[in-house]
């Protein structure tokens, strides 16, 4: 097999924009949370060192799931036959040695979150994703824990709370919205989602509710003066914005909705989330 394809798919399966969005989630909380002094040895360190589990996690996910890709995922490099799955073994052990080693030079906490992250991402795949709401539940703690990661390697856990809270809310949101785009295959494969078990309406109403709350906490960290008024105006005007379109387009009565896009939406109000939250944390004075 040309050996230039075999590095395009290893490029594929490990999500890169899913990866950069870690990478930079880690890297704004240790920025926003590094107090007084500015460690970036340290925050390039749990940067890429979570960069290198996620990494791990989506590997580890198209390993586990090639049958269930072969229906909802089939432009996948595993289903295509470009990578076999010893090779996502080989590439699953290799991501795993670079963060934990990585982990091991920020601190023992650090280390520790690591290990708790990487066994939590194996069950994910194993098994929790297949039980309703739990896999949701799951993946929504672990990408909150990103921003605790960040706050942890620069020695103030505490400043990663709220960042952690809404990144918890928008992506349990965001897991639903990935259940009713996968219904079809998750039920040939018997899986038993909250979309399959529930219903779509059911689903799209625990979507909804999900980031209405998120939509009122998003001016807590205003009023407790813990991020200033450029942040306010910004998740005001941008990002709630974006989520009220984005649950107007959800609960449209069109037939067919590009679920897809609705979630590329999430993904990039995330963005505009960690935008909000740097320029609100008092770096400019």
């Amino acid at each position: 097999m040309n050996s230039g394809r075999k590095v395009f798919a290893v490029f594929k399966i490990i999500r890169p924009a899913n990866v950069l969005i870690t990478f930079v989630t880690i890297f704004l909380a240790g920025v926003i949370c590094a107090p007084g002094t500015f460690p970036a040895v340290k925050i390039l360190l749990a940067s890429f060192s979570g960069a290198f589990v996620a990494a791990a996690g989506n590997v580890i996910n198209d390993y586990f799931d090639v049958e269930i890709d072969k229906i909802n995922r089939p432009e996948r490099v595993i289903p295509q036959n470009i990578l076999t799955k010893k090779d996502a073994l080989i590439l699953f052990a290799v991501l795993k040695f670079f963060a934990f080693f990585l982990s091991l030079q920020i601190n023992l906490i650090a280390f520790a979150i690591v290990i708790v992250t990487s066994i939590l991402l194996f069950l994910y795949s194993l098994k929790l994703k297949r039980i309703a709401l739990i896999g949701n539940l799951t993946v929504a703690f672990l990408t909150g824990l990103a921003f605790i990661y960040g706050a942890v390697a620069v020695g103030n856990w505490s400043g990663g709370i709220f960042p952690a809270l809404f990144a918890f809310l928008v992506n349990f949101a965001r897991e639903i919205l990935k259940d009713i785009e996968d219904i079809e295959g998750d039920a040939k494969m018997g899986i038993a989602t909250f979309p399959i078990k529930a219903g779509i309406a059911k689903s799209n109403f625990l979507i909804s509710a999900t980031l209405i709350l998120l939509i009122l906490l998003t001016p807590v960290p205003y009023f407790m003066k813990i991020y200033n008024i450029q942040y306010f105006i910004f998740v005001l005007i941008i990002v709630d914005s974006l989520f009220v379109f984005f649950l107007k387009e959800l609960n449209s009565k069109e037939e067919k909705k590009n679920l897809r896009k609705l979630g590329n939406l999430l993904k990039i109000n995330m963005i505009l989330g960690l935008t909000a939250i740097y320029l609100g944390s008092n770096l400019f004075g």
